[in-house]
């Protein structure tokens, strides 16, 4: 295992860099804008190799993108209609490496980070949740990232808890993140306020109909949790993303939400935990992906 190794996390505006020792220091942090989505490779394929020769061409790299991983962890297989150039890209020939780059979905990179040095660190079993735009999901079980057949295990935001409701992008109908992610606020506020950041001012300020759509998708949340809990078995459930720094406005009422409806036997409840990483647990993830990837012919690892 190298003693240092480099992450980079994909996302829809910024490429997030680190590298990371062993001991899990955070040595280097870089931020670079995305760029246009217009053109295959351009800009963000040709910035994500340009920070890598910056950062350190030897090093050991990882990445952490959207969309369903291949099996062989090479490429992002299936991410249509965005980010042209990102399915079947092979990064390990694009980064111009000698040893394989791995690729990981990012919320699963997000978890794999939170495991290693953030909020499920010593922990075997745990869901997480992320919310902003959408809800995005990862799970780990018996201390393996859950991956599936195809990569998409842990899509946890694409529950459904409305079988009349509109199908969300993974066609499933009245998914979670139509409840709470924010890109349907003001569908869900009749207009009056267009960010969850303002729907949960309006709600900490006593606003009579921000509560009640507040509450609602709070609710929604916690039903959603309630399922995973109960499909998962997980120790801890983290909660991360943009939506989960209205702290207590969020937290509060999702544990009295739960108290309600979590199933627990024995009288074991799970922990909701916020997410300790932030912006930067998906770097972190795919560098830490990068240092399992075994020295005798760089063989994949499950990541756990």
């Amino acid at each position: 295992m190298s003693d240092r190794a480099i992450g980079l996390d994909l996302g829809g505006t910024q490429i997030k860099a680190v590298i990371v020792n062993t001991a899990g220091e955070v040595l280097r942090r870089e931020v670079r804008p995305t760029g246009g989505e217009t053109a295959p490779g351009q800009p963000w394929a040709h910035t994500m190799r340009s920070l890598v020769q910056e950062l350190g061409p030897c090093l050991p790299a990882g990445i952490s993108a959207p969309g369903l991983a291949s099996r062989d962890r090479g490429c992002i297989a299936f991410f249509p209609q965005r980010l042209p150039g990102l399915e079947g890209l092979d990064w390990t020939a694009w980064l111009q490496r000698d040893r394989i780059v791995p690729v990981t979905n990012d919320a699963h990179s997000s978890l794999l980070g939170e495991a290693w040095l953030g909020a499920a660190r010593g922990l075997e079993n745990v869901a997480l949740f992320t919310l902003g735009t959408g809800v995005g999901g990862a799970a780990m079980v018996d201390g393996h990232l859950l991956r599936g057949h195809i990569g998409r295990a842990g899509h946890l935001g694409h529950m459904s808890l409305d079988i009349h409701g509109p199908p969300s992008i993974c066609r499933t109908p009245g998914a979670i993140e139509d409840f709470i992610g924010n890109h349907n606020v003001g569908e869900r506020t009749g207009g009056r306020f267009t960010t969850t950041h303002d729907l949960v001012a309006a709600f900490r300020a006593g606003d009579p109909v921000a509560r009640e759509v507040w509450l609602k998708s709070v609710r929604a949340l916690a039903c959603a949790i309630a399922s995973a809990i109960n499909v998962l078995d997980p120790e801890a459930v983290l909660i991360g993303g943009g939506i989960a720094l209205a702290g207590d406005a969020l937290f509060s009422p999702l544990a009295a939400e739960l108290d309600a409806i979590e199933w627990r036997p024995g009288g074991h409840s799970v922990k909701i935990l916020p997410a300790a990483l932030g912006e930067w647990a998906g770097a972190i993830g795919a560098a830490r992906e990068a240092m399992l990837v075994a020295d005798d012919g760089w063989r994949m690892t499950d990541g756990g």
